[in-house]
């Protein structure tokens, strides 16, 4: 049976992403967040966005004038902006944006920078995301990493995180009974896909319960962690590792990159962006009997015979359908047929 819609979806999808993402101002921030770092990140993401829109060279006195602040504030996060690997000419004329490293910095998401906590190398962004989500931070909260040591996977798996991926964890507080969390990975993994479709035209496809596939080659991962109760989800924290600019030597042998899959670099500023946007509008759908319809239309698990080992136990047979909670259906040899709420699948050929 599938669970009755929360009346309150659009309100708690606006409340994490805000109004870029939904229809409110994204103003709440945390006492345990860093007020200074959400200032000074702020700021730069309006001089940026001012050197951006001169097109050529900009005086200081100008961007300092606009932005309220003094000329030698200014100077200030120029400096800071250079040491990022930002490069900015500068001359009596003022300042020039030439190039921006290719890093996902707040400052280049001006619209979610009290939201996000970013590192250049982590051990893993679940581990700090937990910790964040333990004293109370806001739910949407995103935690990036350029690289992590030791990113992991399902099953307590390594996920290999070389220079050049997408890794974040986004802390979620959805309105939903611990059964219903399944549906999360359903949730982040539809948005995945749809962005990558949607961005490059690539046929990605969905691999049960969290794996995102293009011409059968795992591109991204999902793991999603909850604490709750008996009744009642405290948080989920759901990781999500997407090989954009990967090196294809560092990876399994079984993965793949949107750089080898389109022969060309991507901007992983643009896809972060539009994936927030995306896991947005699935966030909406989450209690949704729409959500599952998105999932099988992108399934590639659905009408193969499969593998599943979960807690201990192994099913295989025919995976028939989802169930309302996002479990798997498979009917074995003998027609019965089972729920598989988690677990590793294997499509058998």
């Amino acid at each position: 049976m599938t669970p009755p819609p929360c009346h309150c979806e659009a309100q708690r999808a606006e409340a994490i992403f805000g109004k870029q993402w939904g229809s409110g101002g994204l103003t709440e921030s945390s006492s345990i967040v860093n007020l200074y770092g959400i200032r000074v990140n702020g700021m730069k993401a309006e001089i940026l966005q001012a050197l951006r829109e001169a097109k050529g060279y900009i005086s200081g006195e100008k961007v300092s004038k606009s932005l309220g602040t003094s000329r030698v504030s200014i100077w200030k996060h120029i400096r800071d902006l250079k040491r990022d690997g930002y490069v900015i000419e500068t001359s009596p004329r003022g300042y020039r944006l030439v190039s921006s490293p290719d890093l996902l910095l707040p400052c280049e998401f001006p619209e979610l920078v009290p939201k996000i906590h970013h590192f250049h190398e982590v051990s893993s962004t679940m581990d700090i995301a937990r910790e964040l989500a333990r004293k109370g931070v806001k739910e949407g909260t995103l935690v990036i990493a350029e690289r992590q040591t030791t990113g992991r996977g399902r099953l307590s798996r390594a996920w290999q995180s070389p220079q050049g991926g997408i890794y974040f964890t986004i802390i979620l507080k959805p309105a939903i009974s611990p059964l219903q969390a399944p549906r999360i990975n359903l949730m982040a993994s539809i948005a995945v896909a749809n962005t990558i479709r949607k961005l490059f035209g690539l046929n990605a496809e969905l691999k049960w319960p969290n794996d995102v596939l293009i011409n059968g080659k795992k591109v991204c991962g999902i793991l999603a962690e909850m604490d709750a109760e008996t009744d009642t989800v405290n948080f989920v924290n759901v990781g999500i590792g997407i090989n954009a600019n990967s090196p294809i030597s560092q990876l399994e042998h079984t993965a793949t990159s949107l750089k080898e899959e389109l022969g060309r670099e991507i901007s992983r500023k643009e896809f972060l962006r539009s994936l927030v946007k995306e896991i947005n509008e699935q966030y909406v759908l989450l209690t949704r009997t729409e959500l599952l319809e998105k999932w099988k239309n992108l399934s590639v698990t659905l009408n193969k015979r499969v593998r599943v080992m979960s807690l201990g136990e192994t099913m295989e047979g025919q995976a028939i359908d989802i169930d309302a909670s996002g479990a798997l259906l498979i009917r074995d040899k003998d027609g019965l047929v089972r729920a598989a709420l988690a677990g590793d699948c294997i499509h058998l050929r």
